[in-house]
């Protein structure tokens, strides 16, 4: 309900745009390629806040230049609340049993500074450091018994599979656009760039000294140090949300088709160009999409498929449903090489919006397309 009023202003040398990723704005908000910010200009951007709580996100959507733009540091947190998620009792106080992180990997040159030319990869520029928040080798000293992370992977091309490092289990509470239905018992999440997860990870019964880490295969991501006698701070609701069943009627109204690797990615079988509507659509109305992952000869590899200007329902992987922490909201979801995915859209807003790989590099390479939505 709240209406947001942002001034972008651009002091660098390039031209940039905002793109508020997972936030349902009118396309003339949306922050797409089309919006550019000049060198020395600025653009004023207004929209209201209309759906409920998630953890979101801002980043570049520069045609050309968005994997080097986020690579040098232009993205940040979006939190969103609402009275239902205030009311769960759900870890809450910001940075203190709710901490948000984005995990990134970079690589540094001599003088450590983020080496993006070169690291480039044309499949994804992957970096030899990782950083969350920022920062190498983090720590948080956990004060309470519950801790809240809310997880955002804002690197470029890697993917990881979050897990604890003793092997115990934690809750999903969220995926990108909110709260589940209900709490998802986890060994480990996979997110894929673009994509977010709530977890919710239990210290109870640590003492002071002790420590758990959060990983990514053999790589800590972040260690939880115990910084004193935990405080009790409530459980985990068995219920979260109230969201109805996806419907599927089992018809497909549209299909994509992700191909290639490197520079020679497309979405079936076109290059985007900005200039040119890929797809047209009726604002509130249901439609099921199926996005197919196509191989080549080489095998091919995992896209990130991210659609703007609203939240999806995943509705089968390969013709089964989805596991449970992908059946609430979402606006990125993963494919791997000779995956189908089918999943429910539906949009709002009339406007021009845009959908593609969210691996930057081929979001750059022109893995994109977009769909003009009318009033009727």
């Amino acid at each position: 309900g709240e209406e947001i009023k942002v001034t972008l202003r651009n002091q660098m040398e390039e031209e940039t745009t905002v793109h508020w990723h997972g936030v349902l704005v009118p396309s003339n908000a949306d922050g797409g390629p089309h919006q550019v910010v000049n060198p020395g200009a600025e653009r004023d951007v207004k929209f209201n806040v209309k759906q409920e709580a998630a953890t979101l996100w801002y980043h570049p959507h520069t045609m050309g230049k968005t994997a080097e733009q986020v690579y040098g540091g232009l993205a940040g947190f979006i939190l969103l609340k609402d009275d239902n998620e205030l009311s769960q009792g759900l870890p809450g106080e910001y940075g203190v049993d709710d901490v948000p992180l984005v995990v990134q990997d970079r690589s540094f040159t001599q003088d450590m500074q983020f080496d993006f030319p070169g690291s480039y990869n044309a499949d994804g520029t992957l970096g030899d450091t990782l950083l969350v928040n920022g920062t190498i080798h983090a720590a948080f000293d956990v004060t309470t018994e519950l801790l809240r992370l809310r997880l955002l992977n804002g690197s470029n091309a890697r993917i990881y599979d979050f897990e604890l490092s003793d092997g115990r289990p934690f809750l999903q509470i969220a995926s990108d656009g909110g709260l589940l239905n209900e709490p998802v018992k986890m060994q480990s999440v996979r997110l894929t760039p673009g994509e977010r997860a709530e977890i919710i990870v239990s210290l109870k019964g640590m003492n002071q000294g002790e420590y758990l880490d959060l990983t990514s295969g053999n790589t800590t991501v972040l260690r939880l140090n115990v910084a004193g006698v935990l405080k009790p701070n409530g459980n985990v609701p068995v219920t979260l949300n109230q969201l109805a069943a996806a419907a599927d009627n089992g018809t497909v109204d549209r299909r994509f088709v992700l191909f290639g690797m490197g520079a020679m990615v497309s979405i079936n079988g076109d290059v985007f160009d900005m200039k040119r509507v890929d797809e047209t659509g009726i604002a509130n109305q249901d439609e099921i999409w199926e996005i197919y992952n196509r191989p080549d000869m080489m095998g091919g590899m995992v896209h990130s498929f991210h659609l703007h200007g609203t939240q999806f329902r995943v509705l089968t992987r390969e013709g089964v449903l989805p596991p449970l922490n992908e059946r609430g909201w979402k606006d990125t979801v993963a494919l791997d090489s000779g995956e189908r995915v089918r999943i429910l859209v539906r949009f709002v807003e009339p406007g021009l919006f845009m959908y593609h790989c969210h691996i930057l590099e081929h979001e750059d390479n022109g893995m994109m397309g977009q769909i003009e939505i009318t009033a009727k």
